[in-house]
């Protein structure tokens, strides 16, 4: 794929822009690690100073126990001086384990355990030569010449340990400084240098923009233009779908109607009249079931369009309910049973007396059909607060899964009715009728077991100026 010379130039400009980024940022970095770095080495130190004051200190308590014990001989003195010299020894072996990374530190600690350990044997050699009787005053003038050395030694030792970590640490703080100085030198100019490249980035962008946006404002017209032909398209396909299905759906009544009235016109004398009657049944049949599409279609067609009228009105739903179940029981005589519960009293809702019909005989009309004869139809009525609740429950063939995505397609038909008659417009109309009464449908079902089917409709639609007598 050819990249264009534009895109090409803010790739780079973007790359070097990003790449000047990651160095100011890799600085700040090696600054703040630096800093890091320099504030451990100085409490390092300064740990390190204050053990070596406090061995000072302890060198220095050694020698006046040392002195007291001499002037008095006491026991309790002896033992006094006694922790302080191994006080001081344990600390020394201590500090010399924490610095065993530090070489030149570690040599003059394990000579100031060797200078410790001649001064306390000396000491040792001193009580050993002298009775106690003997006071400090009486002891030769070489024996305090040697004990001064021994400690004036240990005492330079830890002075020299002490200028070596001053000193240390002095280096580092110059040498931070310095790093310090360069490394800001280069965070300055390197944000300087992304400031820049980001700015010419963005006027570049800010032209190919301008350019886009002329170019896209065009596409969308383009795009606009396919959507209405596609959607124009789509609409002649539907039509052309429908009208293929209307007419799939009344060629089958048509045919029996014409088929029958033909038997009927020939020779009927030595028919019986069970024969004749079944034949008149079959064309009664056929005309109401071309009656009941037309219908729908006319539903549905002006449901599409806006043109189905909507006019509630106060009716009596328990007698409204009751009438429909008499009317189906009237029609079927005693293929099935339907049993009607209220559970609270229902007075008169403002409902379309002829959307409602046709919301419940497609209902009740479909549970019968697919459920088994003698079967029983549960058909539940409650009115809660300003609501009316219906439920129809069948033990029917039920509804397979995959079709229950499709239920209010219209001709959409579940693939278990088998050779069960029906035309696939029976929820589409009812969802029309459902929805222009602002109401709400919930399907329950299981293949085999049956299906409810719960519609819950406002019962004072008048107070709703948005949909009372919309057509």
């Amino acid at each position: 794929m050819k990249i264009s010379k534009e895109r090409r130039v803010v790739i780079a400009g973007f790359s070097l822009a990003m790449l000047l980024t990651g160095l100011s940022g890799y600085v700040s970095y090696l600054n703040a690690i630096q800093l890091q770095q320099s504030i451990r080495q100085e409490e390092q130190v300064d740990t390190l100073l204050f053990n070596l004051t406090d061995l000072n200190t302890e060198v220095l308590n050694v020698e006046s126990q040392r002195g007291n014990y001499l002037s008095d001989r006491d026991e309790e003195a002896w033992t006094e001086y006694n922790t302080m010299i191994q006080t001081l020894v344990r600390n020394v072996h201590q500090l010399r384990l924490r610095l065993a990374n530090n070489p030149s530190q570690y040599q003059r600690l394990v000579a100031l355990e060797s200078l410790i350990s001649e001064w306390r044997s000396f000491f040792s050699q001193i009580l050993h030569q002298y009775p106690t009787s003997t006071p400090i005053q009486k002891l030769p003038e070489q024996v305090h010449l040697k004990n001064h050395q021994i400690r004036t030694k240990i005492q330079q030792l830890i002075a020299e340990m002490q200028t070596s970590e001053e000193q240390k640490i002095q280096q580092s703080i110059e040498q931070d400084k310095s790093g310090l100085v360069l490394r800001f030198a280069i965070d300055l100019l390197t944000t300087l240098l992304s400031f820049i490249v980001l700015s010419s980035l963005f006027i570049l962008h800010h032209q190919q923009m301008k350019k886009r946006r002329r170019a896209e404002i065009a596409r969308q017209q383009a795009e606009a233009q396919q959507r209405i032909l596609a959607q124009e398209k789509e609409l002649s396909e539907q039509k052309l779908h429908f009208f293929s299905m209307a007419s799939h759906e009344f060629r089958t009544p048509l045919s029996l109607i014409l088929g029958s009235a033909q038997l009927l016109n020939g020779d009927i004398q030595d028919w019986s009249l069970e024969k004749k009657q079944t034949n008149l049944e079959r064309i009664q049949s056929a005309a109401k079931g071309m009656n009941q599409l037309l219908t729908d279609m006319l539903t549905l067609t002006r449901a599409e369009v806006g043109k189905l009228e909507f006019n509630p009105t106060p009716i009596d739903i328990e007698s409204f309910c009751l009438n429909l179940i008499e009317d189906f029981q009237t029609l079927n005589r005693s293929d099935y049973q339907i049993q009607f519960l209220s559970s609270s009293y229902c007075a008169s809702a403002f409902l379309d007396e002829k959307l409602l019909y046709s919301i419940l005989s497609n209902l009740l009309s479909n549970a019968i059909k697919y459920s088994p004869p003698g079967s029983t139809i549960q058909f539940n009525l409650s009115c809660p607060v300003q609501r009316v609740i219906f439920q129809i429950q069948d033990q029917g063939i039920g509804i397979p899964t995959e079709a229950q995505q499709n239920l209010y397609t219209p001709f959409h038909r579940g693939s278990n009715v088998g050779m069960i008659d029906g035309n696939g417009l029976g929820l589409a109309v009812v969802k029309k009728c459902v929805d222009l009464h602002q109401g709400q449908i919930a399907i329950e079902s299981e293949v085999g077991v049956g299906t409810t089917i719960t519609v819950q409709l406002p019962s004072n639609t008048t107070n709703n100026p948005a949909i009372s007598g919309v057509k």
